[in-house]
């Protein structure tokens, strides 16, 4: 625990640089403007210094901490900052006797509990009363959902607002107040970066201030160990600093390798004798079958897929086969799979679609889950608007909910999944095609009937 009367003393240079550029006032303060534009709540409260007991429900990285601490500058308040991780009942109490301290020379004081989900409930009581007569105004910050992890209780007593990620203009602002800021900031070094560069750290960012910071100040300094005299942060640099470690499964050499690599070739080009010839030089050269077996699940889902359903679960059979019996009966049903699988009608449907998907994923903003397919098992979901106009499927015609829509807002109508003309995919194609024509048809009624 910690009190603070200057809550934004000069921070020491060798601070981290989030730490050093850590908003002064509402006017620096970049994102959520959900919460902060005119006549928001939010901001009436730091503007009228008139604070109330609230929760902040947000990523990490997304100036939680910098908000509390504004809106106690903005009241004069003392400021006292725990960590609910580190933190206990003991240490609730001496809080709760410092505030009682400035409670009598006139100041109010501001509790500030980060991570407060990590309080049990005796803890969260504890502070309670002290809450109800004024003695403090509590302010949480949590990444988790306050209905799970607060009590009842508390969370009757304090507001909760939504933070967001930081969008991609936001964390560009951050970018240029970092490199320009000659005093707290990286602007003596006059770094320059170039403009893919720079949207390849915002993307690595995903939306954490913090995290993009931190970034730019491992950048920076492996920029000017490069080239202190003209330091340049470019993608070489960015790779080196953001590169993370790599798991590699070493489980033979180069030979080992091959052999495996032309026994799943075999399969994908429907070759059953050569698929059966590479198993066994692998069994006869000492290969582990589990390894196998693992591989040929693999097999299944990349290039047979919904082509043939029944080809994964052979593999999983065989896999538990040899699990169950060893050898030489295992060895039989991982054949037994191989040669299934080599026969069968072939697609990569589900491979394509999976890792386009996920590249999607790794390479863009983490995008909301759209608010009428969030789950809303409590009142403050509800209030939230979480499943709002949500279609049931099971009460639709055909229990398909047509023109329902369930990726993210900014990724449209985007598809991933391509079924093949060939094998159970082709019924696939045309079952997906005919609910695609459900759907136009839906939205084209829609879309008159609100003209």
């Amino acid at each position: 625990m910690s009190g603070q009367s200057n809550l934004f003393s000069n921070s020491p240079l060798n601070a981290p640089l989030a730490d050093r550029l850590r908003p002064t006032s509402l006017n620096d303060y970049v994102g959520q403007e959900h919460l902060l534009a005119a006549g928001k709540p939010l901001r009436q409260a730091i503007e009228t210094q008139r604070p109330f007991s609230l929760i902040f429900w947000g990523p990490p990285g997304t100036g939680k901490t910098t908000l509390a601490r504004l809106i106690a500058q903005s009241s004069n308040a003392h400021f006292i900052t725990i960590s609910a991780v580190l933190a206990g009942v003991k240490d609730i109490r001496a809080a709760v006797d410092e505030a009682r301290q400035y409670q009598s020379q006139g100041k109010p004081t501001i509790l500030f509990v980060d991570e407060v989900h990590r309080f049990n409930k005796a803890q969260q009581d504890a502070f309670l009363p002290y809450v109800e007569d004024g003695t403090l105004t509590f302010i949480g910050a949590t990444t988790e959902n306050p209905s799970f992890e607060l009590n009842n209780a508390l969370l009757s007593r304090a507001r909760v607002f939504v933070l967001k990620d930081l969008s991609e203009t936001a964390l560009d602002k951050l970018i240029s107040r970092a490199l320009t800021d000659e005093e707290l900031g990286l602007g003596k070094y006059h770094l320059s970066i170039a403009d893919d560069s720079r949207k390849h750290l915002v993307d690595a960012a995903d939306g954490d201030g913090r995290r993009l910071l931190n970034f730019l100040e491992l950048a920076s300094e492996l920029a000017l160990a490069k080239n202190e005299s003209s330091p340049v942060i470019d993608d070489e640099v960015l790779e080196e600093t953001l590169t993370q470690s790599l798991r590699r499964f070493d489980k033979g050499g180069e030979h080992f390798y091959d052999q495996i690599s032309a026994l799943h070739k075999s399969v994908r080009g429907s070759n059953p004798d050569g698929a059966l010839y590479w198993f066994c030089r692998m069994i006869d050269g000492g290969c582990e079958p589990l390894y196998v077996a693992r591989r040929v699940v693999r097999m299944a889902s990349e290039d047979i897929g919904n082509a043939d359903p029944r080809g994964l679960t052979l593999a999983l059979n065989a896999w538990d086969v040899q699990e169950r019996l060893g050898s030489p009966e295992g060895e039989l049903a991982i054949a037994q799979a191989i040669i299934y699988l080599a026969c069968a009608p072939k697609s990569n449907a589900v491979y394509k679609a999976y890792n386009n998907a996920l590249r999607d994923v790794r390479n863009e903003p983490t995008y909301e889950v759209p608010l009428h397919i969030r789950n809303a098992p409590t009142k403050l979901m509800k209030e939230l608007d979480y499943g709002t106009e949500y279609r049931y499927d099971h009460d639709e015609p055909d229990a398909f909910s047509a023109g329902q829509t369930y990726l993210p807002d900014e990724k449209g109508d985007t598809r991933y999944y391509y079924p093949v003309d060939r094998g159970l995919e082709k019924k696939i194609a045309e079952k997906l095609a005919w609910l695609k024509t459900k759907s136009a048809q839906y939205s084209s009624q829609y879309n008159k009937g609100n003209s």
